[in-house]
């Protein structure tokens, strides 16, 4: 008994006098919160179908999409990375990306011109606050995004599936106002 206690404390003081932590106290790598992780793994048990949607509310004064015709795509899903291209009839410029960046919740706007170049404002979006679920996220607009979108710094978007998932909705909003929602229906995979 005190051999093996012996040769343990040794293989300590070894390890310390060289810098390194045992291996159960040395730091991990950041990783997504288990809410975070749970939502990605929601949003990917959609993987390979598509699904319609609708516009559900736009703000007055804002030009409404109610009359083009909603579609996203799940087409990415590995473990750090959920891509969703959402078209508006024949636009298919735009893709929802969700991503797990050094350990943080990153949603981002990913926006192509028709020949595939990027647009001249893309990759906007945020880090998740922290407050969500394994079925809801809020993404704050980040550094980058503020300084790429001039103006409406509360800008701010929840992506939100009910816990039946049988709904998925992407949320705007302009200082904690909901100036345009999005649903999607999960039960009828297109």
């Amino acid at each position: 008994m005190y051999k093996n206690f012996f040769i343990a404390t040794l293989a300590l003081f070894i390890m310390a006098s060289c810098g390194q932590a045992p291996r159960e106290e040395q730091a991990s790598e950041p990783g997504l919160s288990a809410e975070e992780r749970a939502f990605m793994d929601n949003l990917a048990s959609l993987c390979g179908q598509s699904f319609r949607g609708q516009e559900t509310y736009m703000a007055d004064g804002r030009e409404s999409w109610a009359h083009l015709d909603f579609v996203m795509h799940v087409t990415v899903c590995e473990e750090d990375l959920v891509h969703i291209p959402f078209h508006l009839s024949d636009d298919t410029s735009r893709t929802w990306m969700f991503i797990n960046e050094n350990g943080r919740l990153r949603f981002r706007h990913d926006h192509s011109y028709p020949d595939g170049t990027p647009h001249a404002q893309t990759l906007y979006g945020g880090y998740a606050d922290g407050k969500g679920t394994a079925y809801e996220q809020y993404f704050p607009k980040d550094e980058y995004s503020r300084e790429l979108l001039q103006g409406f710094y509360g800008r701010e978007w929840h992506v939100v599936l009910d816990e039946q998932m049988t709904t998925f909705s992407y949320r705007l909003l302009y200082d904690g106002e909901v100036v345009f929602q999005a649903d999607f229906d999960l039960t009828n995979p297109i």
